[in-house]
């Protein structure tokens, strides 16, 4: 089963780092496997091993021993590979179905504290107020500094309805901030739409789920059902989107590409690792599902003039479908920079009910381009006009994340920073009120008003 999942433990609302692709695979005896182990190395392991069993100051169990020297080998490879005990493992599978408990946030490490990639909206961060870029610096009375990214997401953990205070350092503000959440069961909809003005679509994926694709072959049913008519423009947002499932992200492209168009592939030093997905009904289609839903889309949702919104929180499975319409020149990507999560995780269970997530192979967009610690760049820059003006550092991304993999193949292209198609919000002067973080597809959401214009502009265009 191949997909695409959240670093870390997305059961509880609370990710650890931005979502990652990942497919489920069986442990098996490898060529890799025959060779020649480090004799001096596991001697010394051997004899660490037995002085902290003799002499630690407290008593400590062969089994936590092991469990923690499994999660430090892993964790010192990449932000993405992890050890998943039986919880975890649970969870991770429960989370793909997007019903979980938690608080809704999506986070990282950095520099010893946790840092907020972005709320998931309709969650109880959300509605508190929590920002991308916040950095947590305390749970309830209980310091971050020195504790495991897995350790301050089970603290994090609760019962719905329970309450956890966060104090979160928050840039521009004068003093840290302390917030009290109520934990909740999060049930993520993971595609919403509606109609902008006569003619012209929105619709906005939050999360790549199991019913993702299909989700949205029902929403353009009935954008096209209210327009009476072919659409003359549609808006696909996936700004801060962290990802989700492949098959999710497949399938989302193949509604809009033609059959068997080239959506993504993965290259790694397994033939496990090397894939070629196009936008075939069997890379889409979840189990034994023979319904292949797309095929009652109408064929103009194939050729409507398309706008893609991204942003620094478009990760994973968001650049999949970024970089593959971007380039077939199926759509116009309009926004900022993605986050640039360009790297394939396989869960390998192991025979406990637990397992591990390892890093197998990088992804790649239809023209060879590697996302990885780069992420996607728009055809047109448009920045939100809350967060022109911010410092570089607040925007968390792949290549800021400690022992990121790096981007092997090198690209010519940039990130535009000479004003070249770019569009840029009105800055107020003075003692004017700083600008409010638009509501994504709200009439003050400024990304979504750029892009209705170009969609109208096109139109003329084509009229022309």
């Amino acid at each position: 089963m191949r997909l695409l999942e959240k670093t870390g433990l997305i059961g509880l609302g609370l990710v650890a780092g931005i979502s990652v692709s990942l497919h489920f695979a069986a442990i098996a005896d490898k060529d890799t496997l025959a060779t020649p182990l480090p004799i001096e190395e596991l001697r010394a392991f051997s004899e660490v091993f037995g002085r902290i069993k003799s002499d630690y100051v407290e008593p400590v169990t062969d089994k936590k021993l092991i469990t923690e020297a499994i999660t430090g080998m892993l964790n010192g490879l990449d932000p993405h590979s992890a050890y998943l005990d039986a919880e975890a493992f649970k969870e991770l599978k429960v989370g793909t179905h997007g019903e979980f408990g938690g608080l809704g946030i999506e986070v990282g490490m950095e520099d010893g504290v946790v840092k907020v990639i972005s709320p998931i909206e309709d969650t109880p961060a959300y509605h508190a107020g929590i920002k991308s870029g916040d950095l947590i610096i305390k749970l309830d009375d209980t310091l971050i500094k020195g504790m495991s990214l897995n350790d301050a997401v089970k603290r994090m953990r609760g019962k719905p309805g329970s309450k956890i205070t966060l104090t979160i350092f928050r840039k521009d503000e004068p003093k840290p901030l302390t917030i009290t959440l109520v934990r909740a069961v999060i049930k993520v909809q993971s595609v919403k739409s509606k109609l902008l003005e006569s003619g012209y679509g929105f619709v906005r994926i939050t999360q790549f789920q199991e019913q993702t694709s299909e989700n949205l072959a029902t929403a353009l049913e009935n954008l096209i059902k209210q327009n009476q008519e072919p659409l003359k423009g549609l808006v696909l947002d996936l700004r801060n989107d962290p990802g989700g499932l492949l098959t999710g992200a497949v399938g989302v492209s193949a509604a809009f590409l033609s059959k068997d168009a080239l959506v993504v592939y993965t290259e790694g030093r397994t033939d496990d690792a090397k894939m070629r997905l196009t936008a075939s009904p069997e890379n889409y289609l979840r189990g034994n599902s023979r319904d292949d839903y797309l095929k009652k889309l109408p064929e103009s949702i194939k050729s409507v003039p398309l706008v893609v919104l991204v942003n620094a929180g478009s990760a994973s499975a968001s650049e999949i479908v970024a970089g593959a319409l971007q380039d077939h020149k199926r759509a116009v990507i309009m926004g900022t920079q993605t986050f640039g999560k360009g790297s394939v995780q396989t869960i390998l269970p192991l025979g406990n009910n637990t397992a591990i997530k390892l890093t197998t192979a990088r992804y790649f967009t239809p023209g060879g381009r590697s996302i990885q610690a780069k992420g996607i760049v728009p055809d047109i820059l448009v920045e939100d006009p809350a967060t022109a003006g911010q410092d570089s550092t607040f925007r968390l991304r792949e290549a800021d994340l400690d022992k990121h993999l790096l981007n092997n193949k090198p690209s010519d292209e940039k990130p535009d920073s000479t004003g070249k198609n770019k569009l840029s919000a009105p800055v107020t002067n003075g003692d004017a009120a700083k600008p409010v973080l638009s509501e994504f597809g709200t009439k003050n959401d400024y990304q979504l008003t750029q892009a209705l214009n170009l969609l109208k502009g096109m139109q003329i265009l084509k009229g022309k």
